[in-house]
C-alpha cells in the first residue's frame, strides 16, 4: 500500500487497522485502531492534518483532505468527500456526499446521499442532513447493529480482509472459450 511521508510528517496507523493496498495516504495522518480504509481511498495531509478515530470505516473512492478530523465509528460512503471538517461520534456519511471545510457535524448526525455541506456548517447532534446545499429536514433514523452508527459489517472488515482477501492471477479469473 502507498503509505508516503511528507515533509517529516509521517502517517500513524493503528497495528488493528486495515488499509487496502490501493488506497493512498500522506503526510500526518492518524488512523485509531480497528479501522477499514477501502479501496482507491485518498487521505491526503500534505496541507494540513487528518485524524480517523478508531473502528472507523472510509468506502471506496473517498478523499479526505485538510484539517479533518472523524470521530469513533465515523462511516464514509463510496466516493464521500471530507475537506477540513469534524464530525463527531457514529457520523454516517453516505454515497457521494461532501462535507467542506471549517463544518462541524455532531454525533450521530446522517448526511444523506449526494448532499452538500457547505463551509462552516454546523449540524447539531442526530439530525438527517439532505440536499444541495444541505439542510437539517429533521432526526436522525434509528440505525440497527454494532457500534453507535449501525455498520455492523464494517467493524468485522479489519479482522476479515486480512485473512479473506487474496490477489488471483490471470490464469484464475480467465474464462476459456469452449471453441
Amino acid at each position: 500500500m502507498p503509505v508516503y511521508e511528507f515533509e517529516g510528517k509521517r502517517p500513524r496507523i493503528g497495528a488493528t487497522s486495515y488499509i487496502h493496498p490501493t488506497a493512498v495516504i500522506i503526510g500526518d495522518v492518524e488512523i485509531g485502531e480497528g479501522c477499514w480504509i477501502g479501496p482507491n481511498v485518498t487521505i491526503r495531509a500534505d496541507n494540513g492534518w487528518v485524524r480517523i478515530a478508531e473502528k472507523s470505516n472510509v468506502q471506496d473512492n473517498s478523499v479526505l483532505h485538510g484539517n479533518t478530523t472523524l470521530g469513533p465509528y465515523s462511516h464514509l460512503g463510496h466516493s464521500v468527500v471530507i475537506h477540513g471538517a469534524t464530525l463527531g461520534v457514529g457520523v454516517l456519511v453516505a454515497i457521494h456526499a461532501t462535507v467542506l471545510d471549517g463544518a462541524i457535524i455532531g454525533d450521530g448526525c446522517v448526511i444523506a446521499a449526494g448532499a452538500v455541506v457547505a463551509p462552516r456548517a454546523e449540524v447539531p447532534a442526530g439530525k438527517m442532513v439532505m440536499g444541495v446545499p444541505a439542510a437539517i429536514v429533521g432526526d436522525a433514523p434509528p440505525r440497527r447493529g454494532e457500534g453507535p452508527d449501525g455498520t455492523n459489517s464494517y467493524l468485522t472488515f479489519p479482522f476479515r480482509y486480512p485473512k479473506g482477501l487474496r490477489e488471483l492471477s490471470p490464469e484464475e479469473f480467465t474464462v476459456r472459450s469452449g471453441v
